[in-house]
């Protein structure tokens, strides 16, 4: 392997730093540039040597030595930095571009969907790890015991995630496009990404597309019970008669001792996991396992230590009082479909105590009055909920504002408290928190940097 300069413009983003910090373990000269980092990111590109600094996009930083830029979906068409590139000849191209140009010789195997990708990718990444089978892999969450969530090393197969976005502000192309699977599992099709995917029928086509691009004689594992799905399996399977149709359905299941339980033909299968709906998320990957070549009885023993992805439904804190204890979960939940999915599962594994639930609009879609009313009986089952946003970023995302009517009607709950500020947001997490409560914090943002957590844990020690 001949060491390359590879620069990424936007090297702070989740799979970008992770990608950075591959390339780099493998002997490449990498350099990046970013206008903001957060942790993890920050940290972690600190300790390789690869934080930028200063922040900023700096010209000088692009030079006729770099062999390939890498840019991010953080930056801008007009980026100073890229504009130099352009000027300078220097190839530049996305990240999910760059993954397929390593990958083009291995066997991939996407997870691809609207909601699951990551817990699932984490998943089958804990059994492999488990088996002692070698892959190289991307997935866009911390997994514990991972050290890097992107490996490159040549092996047989990839795993990746595969996110139906745009890959970057000058490649159009959904990312998921690029990748060209040989085995894959859908976990559903939710609309999303409404600034893109201008209506449900064209985000569906995506997940055509992608299915049609798929290599001669792949294997789809596909969940039947979603309508959308099947519209796409519908209309792929009679122009690719050579791929291998796999359906999976929810599994029955229960709450033992507190233990979220698989009832197969093979007995009870507790998992390490919390909801309903990752239940469906481990039949689902068994089944793409059994493709792959791992038994389900392989799968099922391994899987058991599995406690999810960070972010992803964390139980961040248990706080034991005398009167009843209080769990804060948080997670990365923000479509609609993932927050009904998830305060869905909390209700159903904590049936007992009271549930609070806190949900952040921060994304374009979740913002957008026209997407709002699909968020309808999404946190019904919360015994008391809050949506909260941030007036300043609606200014920034070129919004209109949103009042607290507007977001009364798209959830269709009167009793929803709204929040608009740091502060409201931290002193309604310090009322709602109680004994023999569950509190679940759903956000893809950062709650404006409220410490949420922070607020629970002082208001019940005092």
């Amino acid at each position: 392997m001949t060491p390359q300069n590879i620069h990424f413009i936007a090297i702070g983003g989740a799979a970008m730093h992770n990608l950075a910090l591959a390339l780099h373990d493998l002997g490449h000269n990498v350099t990046g540039s970013d206008d903001a980092i957060h942790d993890p990111s920050r940290s972690r590109l600190q300790a390789s040597g690869l934080l930028p600094d200063p922040m900023g996009w700096h010209t000088d930083r692009i030079h006729t030595g770099i062999d390939v830029v890498i840019l991010g979906m953080h930056a801008r068409q007009d980026n100073p930095e890229l504009e130099r590139a352009n000027a300078l000849n220097i190839k530049v191209v996305s990240y999910p571009e760059y993954l397929y140009d390593v990958a083009k010789n291995q066997r991939r195997i996407v997870v691809g969907g609207s909601h699951g990708k990551t817990t699932i990718t984490a998943m089958l990444l804990h059994v492999l790890d488990q088996l002692g089978r070698q892959t190289d892999f991307m997935v866009g969450a911390q997994l514990a015991g991972f050290d890097r969530m992107v490996q490159l090393t040549g092996a047989s197969d990839i795993l990746l995630e595969g996110d139906e976005y745009l890959s970057s502000p000058l490649d159009l192309t959904p990312k998921f496009h690029w990748y060209r699977p040989h085995l894959t599992i859908l976990t559903g099709v939710a609309w999303d990404h409404i600034n893109v995917f201008p209506d449900p029928e064209n985000y569906r086509l995506q997940f055509v597309t992608y299915l049609l691009r798929m290599e001669q004689g792949g294997s789809v594992v596909w969940f039947e019970g979603d309508a959308e799905l099947r519209k796409v399996m519908n209309e792929v399977l009679p122009q690719r008669p050579d791929l291998v149709s796999v359906p999976y359905n929810a599994p029955q299941h229960s709450i033992v001792d507190g233990t979220l339980t698989l009832h197969l033909e093979s007995g009870l299968h507790p998992l390490g996991t919390i909801g309903a709906h990752n239940a469906l998320n481990t039949i689902g990957a068994m089944e793409l396992c059994a493709q792959w070549g791992i038994s389900n009885a392989e799968f099922l023993k391994a899987v058991q230590g599995f406690t999810g992805a960070a972010g992803r439904l964390e139980r961040k804190l248990d706080i034991t009082l005398s009167t009843g204890d209080c769990t804060v979960f948080r997670d990365f939940a923000h479509a609609p479909s993932k927050v009904k999915a998830t305060t869905d599962s909390i209700k159903g594994q904590f049936t007992e105590r009271k549930l609070i639930a806190i949900l952040e609009l921060h994304t374009f879609s979740s913002l957008n009055p026209e997407f709002l009313p699909t968020y309808a009986g999404a946190l019904d089952a919360a015994d008391e909920a809050w949506v909260c946003w941030s007036p300043d970023v609606l200014r920034h995302k070129k919004l209109p504002p949103l009042s607290e009517s507007d977001v009364h009607a798209a959830f269709g709950r009167k009793d929803l408290g709204t929040c608009n500020s740091v502060e409201e947001t931290t002193a309604a997490a310090q009322n709602a928190a109680g004994p023999n409560t569950v509190v679940l914090l759903m956000s893809s943002g950062r709650f404006e940097g409220a410490d949420l957590q922070g607020a629970i844990q002082t208001a019940l020690d005092q």
